[in-house]
């Protein structure tokens, strides 16, 4: 289906003309014209797949159409990460571009000058406010924001704001809401505490649901199994080898990221590094350099997994599995991006071997296997073959099931470096998930088509 094809005001054609947007994704052929009638709407489609137009574009056209206030709050979209919050307000002022609509961004980690400027402009009204959890709570607690006149109300990457410790914060923002408002969530997955915060926000929802997608065809995807102690010698053999530009590291945590990143620049490397310990400037600051290629391998958590938008980036390496399948797609997925070839390497040790078996089984096949350098340190061995089932998995029974026998004596599936959470609250820290480890850090922000 084309953008065409939707009955949008004439100013939103030109502005996805203008950007080049003329044939849908599916999220957003089926969202639209649900949001376009004013249904509430539940949303479940993985990041990348578009979400971020499927519900600026009804909101923005509605806005454009309509009688709504001049002097006040119309839309609330709601942020997990500052990250995400910048990008959406991004995309909104290029949909947003020939109509008469203002925006807002409005998150933590800004200056005192920065906050009374967020302040002013809420008193005097913005068409649409895009937010994180903590900071709208902050302005709210000031009673310097009214939102009795939002007509919408948008959750976006909710499953993440919940696996972050959102789901009071949310809730206590519902409640300065009226009842009349057309409330629009989108969703990666759809846990019960999701169906719970729908039940509880939406009225008769309308529910779309598309199903999880693998990583894309053009990623190259190779797993090392090697030692712990061989992950780094591996990983400076590879940058000295084969690739050290346009590079994404994944981490488990940001005490690894400053670790690697350090070891990294002594071997003369252009790091850069991407956690929740830098201040806002600063990642703005790094992230521009990557992109200008100042900087050739950024080492990160996953608050780059999801959200960030760059499309040529040749190579991802996860130096730590990923949490679960999701996550592995989602940093798989910064590579191979707008039709282009990609490799996604995985280094998995004795502790994350349960962990890789549970992507493999998830992917219904098993991965090529990286052959490591002698020089640089010895393969870990697997499970001796007995014949392979359906999936590709050696013997009758997934290795899943295998390992789980053994995690006892390979250790804690979890990295030993603690690390901190990812998100953006505030004045107050987010709460730890009780779904995830405590020692994960999860900040995913999403990427809009």
């Amino acid at each position: 289906m084309r953008f065409d094809e939707f009955d949008f005001n004439y100013d939103v054609l030109d502005a996805l003309d203008a950007m080049r947007f003329s044939e849908c994704t599916p999220i957003q052929e089926q969202a639209i014209p649900l949001a376009l009638e004013g249904r509430d709407l539940i949303a479940v489609a993985q990041t990348g797949t578009g979400k971020t137009a499927a519900y600026l574009l009804p909101v923005l056209n509605r806005l454009a159409d309509g009688e709504f206030p001049e002097d006040a709050v119309n839309c609330i979209v709601m942020s997990p990460t500052r990250e995400l919050a910048m990008q959406i307000d991004r995309q909104l002022e290029g949909f947003g571009y020939f109509l008469r609509v203002s925006s807002l961004a409005i998150y933590g980690g800004t200056d005192g000058a920065t906050f009374a400027r967020q302040q002013k402009s809420l008193m005097t009204g913005a068409d649409v406010v895009i937010a994180t959890p903590g900071r709208l709570i902050a302005h709210l607690q000031l009673g310097k924001i009214d939102l009795s006149k939002v007509s919408f109300f948008i959750l976006d990457e909710a499953d993440r704001m919940l696996d972050m410790g959102f789901y009071e914060d949310i809730m206590q923002v519902v409640k300065h809401l009226p009842a009349d408002r057309q409330t629009l969530m989108f969703s990666a997955t759809m846990p019960p505490k999701i169906q719970q915060l729908a039940k509880s926000i939406l009225n008769d929802p309308a529910v779309i649901k598309l199903a999880v997608s693998r990583p894309a065809d053009g990623i190259h995807q190779q797993v090392a199994m090697c030692y712990e102690p061989t992950k780094l010698p591996l990983l400076k053999h590879i940058f000295k080898n084969v690739e050290s530009k346009r590079v994404i590291v994944f981490a488990s945590s940001k005490l690894k990221v400053k670790e690697l990143a350090r070891e990294l620049r002594k071997n003369g490397f252009k790091i850069g590094e991407m956690h929740s310990d830098l201040e806002q400037t600063r990642r703005d600051e790094v992230m521009h350099d990557f992109k200008s290629g100042h900087i050739d391998i950024l080492v990160a958590t996953d608050i780059v997994a999801r959200g960030i938008d760059i499309d040529d980036i040749k190579m991802v390496v996860n130096y730590d599995v990923p949490h679960d399948a999701e996550d592995y797609v989602h940093r798989i997925g910064r590579t191979a991006r707008a039709g282009a070839g990609g490799e996604a390497l995985t280094f998995v040790s004795d502790r994350d071997a349960r962990r890789w078996a549970d992507i493999e089984n998830f992917l219904e096949k098993q991965i090529e296997r990286y052959p490591i350098p002698e020089e640089v340190g010895e393969a870990r061995p697997e499970r001796p073959s007995r014949g392979r089932d359906s999936r590709g998995s050696k013997g009758g029974k997934s290795k899943s099931r295998y390992f789980k026998g053994r995690r006892n004596r390979t250790g804690n599936n979890n990295s030993n470096t603690p690390g901190g959470n990812e998100g953006d609250s505030g004045n107050q820290k987010p709460k730890r998930s009780r779904r995830r480890p405590s020692r994960r850090n999860d900040n995913t922000p999403q990427t809009p088509k």
